[in-house]
């Protein structure tokens, strides 16, 4: 289906990319994820262990009062989780009601997984149905990473080992489904041409990923970039960025260990940066989190009523402001001129050099600890 590579999921879809250590300058794996989702409102909250399940942190729909489903985090022990949705793996009749449990899949997951392998025993022992079509992307301390490509009664395994370049990307469809079917084409085209130059030179960092990724307007389709169009209405479709965009997350692991022996809590907890920008991306704010009862920047917690976070109600203020344009049939435009201009003072542009100083003031404290 031809048409499909122009459309665009509108419930829950999400650009994500695994990256091996091998391919960052640090020496650290990544996993990042753009997520992309109608339920708007956002929350970071850090869970603390209890007596059979690890500690972790983890981003959360704002009305999730007892944070049962995680759509993003990392552990006590190394071990990081994330998902997209796919829309070409479901094989079965198992009703929608029964289905979007991939939350609560990578809550059990971040209570008991330490390493990929954990992650794969854990679907292989998880009661059939899962309720989940979704392509989960995985890292641990040891260097592994991997996509699982899941419906609901098996998985297919992409290694982080065999990708070109160490670097592996997703968005809503899954390479060993039905062919031709399902959603982000042109997104996972976008971020492998975004990527391409840093994959070759071994240089992706969680910057790339935040800054350039989650906040460039780039087309694959029509090859062409219209960060800095001259039209400043712009049509909002096939982009990263998109107006259902929620949040951009890029969770930086340490230098691989021989051993789990070599990790523990307090190491991960000094050395693991969830590098978190909530709301709508391209305008985001960046706040380094870690693992740890005092990890959460308290911007980033749902203090605000209905579970709200303060980053996340600013940005979404500012997101309104440039989303201010419908034309005819519905569709949304972006005023592009109110993120990027001539004179470097956009939205987007303002938010990139204020991130720079909190990337370089965090990695300072990370890196400078023993």
């Amino acid at each position: 289906m031809v048409v499909a590579a122009f459309c665009s999921a509108t419930a829950f879809a999400c650009t994500s990319a695994i990256v091996s250590a091998s391919a960052n300058p640090d020496g650290r794996p990544i996993l990042w994820k753009h997520r992309d989702t109608s339920t708007i409102d956002n929350k970071v909250e850090y869970v603390p262990a209890k007596e059979g399940s690890f500690a972790y942190v983890a981003l959360f729909n704002a009305a999730d009062k007892d944070l049962k489903e995680a759509w993003m985090g990392m552990n006590e022990f190394g071990f990081a989780v994330m998902n997209t949705a796919s829309y070409n793996i479901k094989d079965d009749k198992v009703s929608a009601k029964n289905m979007d449990k991939e939350g609560v899949l990578m809550t059990k997951a971040l209570q008991t997984c330490k390493t990929v392998d954990d992650f794969r025993k854990l679907l292989d022992n998880y009661p059939r149905p899962m309720g989940v079509e979704a392509n989960f992307g995985v890292i641990d301390a040891l260097g592994n990473g991997a996509y699982f490509e899941t419906n609901n009664h098996s998985y297919q395994f992409f290694d982080l080992a065999d990708a070109p370049g160490g670097v592996l990307v997703r968005t809503n469809y899954s390479h060993s489904g039905r062919k031709g079917e399902g959603y982000g084409f042109i997104r996972e085209a976008n971020a492998e041409c975004l990527l391409e130059k840093y994959v070759e030179n071994g240089s992706v960092t969680p910057e790339i990923l935040t800054e350039k990724l989650s906040r460039t307007f780039y087309h694959d389709g029509y090859k062409k970039d219209l960060t800095l169009s001259e039209n400043h209405h712009i049509l909002d479709e096939d982009f990263i960025p998109r107006y259902k965009s929620t949040a951009t997350i890029a969770i930086e692991g340490c230098a691989p260990v021989q051993s789990l022996d070599s990790i523990s809590p307090d190491i991960v907890s000094r050395q693991y940066i969830m590098w978190t920008g909530m709301g709508y991306p391209p305008v985001s704010q960046i706040r380094p989190v870690m693992c740890a009862p005092d990890g959460v920047p308290y911007e980033l917690r749902g203090t605000l009523p209905n579970g709200h976070c303060i980053l996340g109600d600013e940005a979404k203020k500012i997101r309104n402001e440039v989303f201010d344009v419908k034309s005819k049939k519905g569709k949304t435009f972006i005023d592009i001129s109110k993120l990027y201009n001539e004179h470097g003072t956009g939205y987007a542009q303002k938010a990139i050099e204020a991130n720079k100083e909190v990337y370089e003031k965090a990695k300072k404290l990370r890196d400078g600890a023993k």
